[in-house]
């Protein structure tokens, strides 16, 4: 019960990666604000029915008004915040193609939830973290960042900005005593990736002939490094980006 009396907001959270996380934040004694633009009550209503303290809010990490309401939804509701983990973003309902055929209003849109989302929600929950004397953010970024995957210049520039700001809100944040690291997974067998069998077939067997443990990665392998990071064991590692990918990067 490493978390117990701390409080977690995890975006994306109604399912795949983000609800993996709230599993383990949760079995680790956190209470939870699950934020998602859907289903996040029905996620929190599971959750509730383990035996956890979890509360599910509707929000769209890209609009300012929805991420200050997250923030406050978590002080009603349990009076603190502690931990932010940025897990929302797009991926799965992406359709890889070369960069000249991205539409610029797509292009966009990945931008304002992978990115913008970092920074308003990160935004949204300072005030809470420092009042409490510190806290921990979490940002989900991606192998991508590192490797330059093709076909999907968008969401690979968007992930690429999540490391840079990680370690950016890290050197702003410390004197505040909160700790910004982010984790970055490989290609994921989700609850959105398998619903897209398009992306499944061009990234699915690349990925696996690219890792040397050859096997498919499911939402549970990364939430141990997500949890390290929340927890204890971590309280003097900050700005850093742990790969969680099986072996395809070294990082």
């Amino acid at each position: 019960m490493q978390l117990e009396g701390k409080v977690a907001i995890i975006t994306g959270a109604a399912k795949g990666i983000g609800y993996a996380i709230a599993e383990a934040l949760a079995a680790r004694g956190a209470a939870l604000v699950l934020a998602d633009v859907a289903a996040a009550d029905a996620a929190a209503a599971r959750l509730a029915v383990q035996g956890a303290r979890a509360i599910g809010i509707a929000v769209d990490v890209a609009s300012e008004r929805d991420t200050e309401a997250m923030a406050e939804a978590a002080l009603t509701a349990f009076g603190g915040i502690d931990i932010l983990i940025n897990n929302a973003g797009i991926y799965s309902s992406l359709t890889p193609k070369p960069f000249e055929d991205i539409d610029p209003a797509e292009w966009r849109r990945v931008m304002d939830v992978n990115t913008l989302g970092v920074f308003l929600c990160a935004r949204a929950v300072l005030p809470a973290m420092k009042a409490r004397g510190g806290g921990r953010i979490i940002n989900i970024s991606s192998g991508v960042a590192f490797k330059g995957n093709p076909y999907m210049a968008h969401y690979v520039a968007s992930k690429g900005a999540v490391v840079s700001l990680t370690r950016a809100l890290a050197t702003e944040l410390g004197r505040h005593r909160i700790l910004v690291n982010s984790v970055a997974p490989g290609f994921t067998l989700s609850d959105g990736v398998l619903a897209n069998p398009g992306l499944i077939a061009g990234v699915k067997e690349p990925s696996l002939r690219g890792r040397v443990l050859a096997r498919d990665m499911q939402p549970a392998d990364l939430v141990g490094a997500v949890a390290f990071f929340a927890g204890p064991d971590a309280s003097f590692i900050t700005g850093q980006t742990l790969v969680v990918d099986g072996g395809a990067y070294y990082h």
